[in-house]
C-alpha cells in the first residue's frame, strides 16, 4: 500500500553521518522539529553498480535541495561499517567519498519491511549474469516528506534502473507551490510556469491561457 498522504513512520533507526558517526535517526521527528522537508532515496547495496552514481548525482544537486529547505537522506539495508568502508572508497574506484549527507544502515530492516519496498530475490540480466548480488535488499524507493512528517511523493525503480535527481527537485518545487499559494499543478509543470485553481473554471482558465 502507498505512503502517500499518510505520516512517515515514526521508528529511529541507525544512521552515519559523514564523519563515520552512527546515531539513531527519526525521520518523521526530523522533519517536524527541523521544519524542513526531507529527501529520502534508498539504494539496494553499498558497492554495487548504479548506486554509486545515484549517491554522487544527489550529492551534486545538494545546494539545491538547500535552497528549497530539503534535506537528503541516503538509505540501504547495508551495516554502518560497510557504509563507512564504501566512504572511504574514492570516487573513481567506484565508492563514495564526499558524500555529506547521513546515510541510514537499516540493517535489521525494521523501516524497510514497514515501508514494504524489500525484494527477497537478487536481479539477473538476460544472459543469466547477477546484476546485483545478496538477497534481501530495497528497490530504488524515494520518499518526499513534507515539514508535518506526511508523505507528498512515493516512487519505486527496479534495480536496474537509476533515478533522475532533477524531477525530485521539480517535485518539491511543485509542492512547495501548492502550500504557498493553494493552486494545483499541472501537466509538466515547473518552476515560474502558470499554475491554476482546483475548480472548473480553473482549467478553463488555464487551457485558454495556454493556447
Amino acid at each position: 500500500m502507498t505512503a502517500v498522504g499518510k505520516q512517515f513512520p515514526n521508528i529511529a533507526v541507525n544512521a552515519m553521518d559523514e564523519m563515520g558517526d552512527t546515531f539513531k535517526l527519526n525521520i518523521f521527528e526530523k522533519a517536524i522539529a527541523e521544519k524542513k522537508k526531507i529527501l529520502l532515496f534508498w539504494y539496494p547495496k553499498d558497492f554495487t553498480f548504479v548506486c554509486p552514481t545515484e549517491l554522487h548525482a544527489f550529492q551534486d544537486a545538494q545546494h539545491e535541495f538547500e535552497k528549497r529547505n530539503t534535506l537528503l537522506v541516503g538509505a540501504s539495508c547495508d551495516t554502518a561499517e560497510v557504509h563507512f568502508a564504501w566512504l572511504n572508497t574514492a570516487k573513481d574506484n567506484g565508492g563514495i567519498e564526499g558524500i555529506t549527507y547521513p546515510l541510514i544502515a537499516d540493517s535489521n530492516r525494521n523501516l524497510a519491511n514497514i515501508l514494504g519496498i524489500l525484494d527477497a530475490t537478487a536481479t539477473t540480466n538476460e544472459n543469466g549474469s547477477t546484476l546485483l548480488e545478496g538477497d534481501n535488499v530495497t528497490y530504488r524507493a524515494t520518499y518526499i516528506i513534507d515539514e508535518e512528517g506526511t508523505v507528498v511523493h512515493e516512487g519505486i525503480n527496479h534495480m536496474p534502473i537509476g533515478r533522475n535527481v532533477a524531477e525530485y527537485l521539480r517535485l518539491i518545487d511543485a509542492y512547495t507551490h501548492v502550500q504557498k499559494h493553494g493552486e494545483v499543478c499541472p501537466a509538466n509543470w515547473e518552476e515560474g510556469k502558470e499554475a491554476m485553481k482546483a475548480t472548473r473554471v480553473g482549467v478553463a482558465e488555464y487551457f485558454t491561457s495556454s493556447n
